[in-house]
């Protein structure tokens, strides 16, 4: 299709590589990506539940590998780049602090005074400055195209340039290597960013219904898995709840997917794009939801927002996680020493992120562990 991105035609590397004559440049940058240190920390770090929790509850990983596999799939039926889809799926979420957007917050509080904390800002800077695996350079060094999708997750950021706010990493690389920040990405992009909302509103329903949080009856009403329920109900009387659940969260999938795809058409169609730039200045996203099921989607986000993302299960972890983050930074801003020499002989706003990198970096074990060391008595440290 003309307006999908052609590894041919990518804009290339930061630092010149020669090509791989077995894999594209966008596949490297997939296989890049799944093999970096930052990749497997995914799996300590949770998406609602703590890792610890349960064997079976989602992860940062297994999220991120649910949102590859479903950029795959739609930018397969809608004839884009499946591998540039597939490495924006998997990367999406390679910034996200320990204990998810909890443990981001609040590492953005302690960061206020040195220019903030944002995830996705946190993803560039890994994947760009803060990986170490190549001798010729610091990061990935994966293709602009992928770069792209990072910056702009949640869409073109050009109010904040004007304002002179743009995080630290954002600011720093599209300085070096303009992003075009006024526009929107690809539709690889989009098809990426799109699958997170797919993948977390569909499997945060599965974890809530594991844990307790409610039940199928509580589901009925709902615009989007209440017809589903129904239609089951009909075609298997009696359905074991472990199957209904699966099979609920398995047609949720599709439908919201085929959605996706039918209104996608439609907006391509309109926008009748002649390459990928034409995608970049539609003015809006040629990728979405139907308005009928984006209605339905902000009901079911209500619905977990109230029974899921503020059950009392989770506002009793909340406190807790607060502290840790805040103990853990404040402490290390005072004795850089427990952490790493390197920290020891950085100052002010160059000290604090450093010590944001660090803490970032970690797991939710990790990061308890440590606030477990430095802050409960022991005659002797843990190791």
């Amino acid at each position: 299709m003309p307006y999908a991105c052609h590894p041919d035609e990518s804009r290339g590397r930061f630092h010149f590589e020669k090509d791989d004559g077995s894999r594209t440049c966008f596949a490297r940058d997939r296989d890049r990506i799944i093999h970096s240190g930052a990749f497997r920390k995914m799996q300590f770090r949770c998406q609602v539940f703590l890792s610890m929790e349960g064997d079976y509850y989602r992860t940062r990983l297994t999220h991120s590998i649910e949102v590859g596999q479903i950029a795959r799939s739609l930018a397969r039926g809608l004839g884009l780049n499946e591998d540039l889809a597939e490495a924006a799926g998997l990367a999406h979420d390679l910034g996200h602090a320990p204990f998810g957007h909890t443990g981001g917050d609040v590492l953005d509080e302690c960061m206020q005074p040195y220019g903030g904390f944002d995830h996705n800002d946190h993803a560039l800077r890994l994947v760009c400055f803060l990986e170490k695996r190549y001798a010729g350079f610091d990061g990935l060094n994966l293709s602009w195209e992928v770069i792209e999708s990072l910056a702009k997750h949640n869409g073109p950021l050009l109010p904040l340039a004007e304002g002179g706010n743009l995080p630290s990493a954002t600011s720093a690389i599209d300085a070096a290597w303009p992003l075009e920040l006024e526009t929107w990405p690809s539709a690889e992009a989009q098809a990426a960013a799109i699958s997170d909302d797919i993948a977390y509103n569909s499997h945060d329903i599965d974890d809530g219904l594991r844990a307790g949080f409610f039940d199928f009856g509580d589901l009925g009403d709902l615009g989007l898995a209440g017809p589903i329920l129904e239609s089951i109900g009909k075609e298997w009387p009696g359905l074991a709840q472990i199957r209904l659940r699966h099979e609920m969260i398995r047609r949720m999938i599709a439908r919201l997917v085929s959605d996706v795809a039918g209104e996608s058409r439609r907006r391509i169609e309109a926008a009748a794009p002649q390459g990928v730039d034409d995608i970049r200045a539609a003015g809006r996203p040629v990728i979405a939801f139907s308005e009928g099921m984006q209605a339905q989607i902000d009901e079911l986000r209500r619905f977990l927002f109230e029974k899921m993302y503020r059950n009392l299960h989770v506002n009793r972890l909340r406190p807790k996680i607060q502290q840790v983050i805040r103990d853990l930074f404040s402490l290390y801003m005072e004795n850089p020493d427990c952490l790493s020499p390197e920290a020891s002989v950085l100052q002010g706003a160059e000290r604090a992120r450093f010590i944001a990198d660090a803490i970032a970096g970690m797991t939710d074990r990790s990061a308890l562990e440590d606030h477990d060391q430095l802050f409960h008595s022991y005659p002797y440290p843990k190791v």
